[in-house]
């Protein structure tokens, strides 16, 4: 199993992308500072499985991500999470998980909304529900 990509995260400056991955990087026992991959496209962390984070803002091209390899990491254990995956779409496999962040007036507050694409991840966002009702 390659790595799952979860999150495409597409949404203004400031929305809360990098913190989110910090936050899911945290639980995934990650030690190092996590920071946004602009200028390096792609981060590697290590925790509990390996973290890539991605960041295609500043790519013009899906030929500048098979330039640095993007196919191999499809064949590597790990979690993929991509900030601005929206810009090259083609890039991005056919199930994942996408989440987008709104901001409902409260500026310190976010709403998150996961959308499902394929059936693995129809069945966490399940699960995911089912959980979150069982706790109030």
């Amino acid at each position: 199993m390659g790595p799952v990509i979860l999150f495409p995260l597409p949404g203004n400056w400031g929305r809360g992308k990098t913190t989110m991955v910090r936050g899911i990087a945290s639980g995934l026992e990650v030690r190092d500072t996590v920071s946004s991959p602009s200028f390096l496209i792609i981060q590697e962390y290590r925790g509990r499985y390996p973290v890539f984070h991605g960041d295609f803002y500043r790519l013009g091209s899906y030929q500048e991500l098979e330039d640095i390899g993007w196919d191999e990491y499809f064949h590597r254990e790990g979690i993929m999470l991509i900030e601005w995956g929206n810009l090259i779409p083609e890039a991005i496999p056919e199930d994942y998980l996408e989440v987008v962040i709104k901001e409902p007036g409260l500026e310190t507050a976010r709403l998150h909304k996961f959308i499902p694409h394929g059936k693995r991840y129809q069945a966490v966002v399940e699960e995911l529900a089912e959980k979150c009702e069982s706790w109030g």
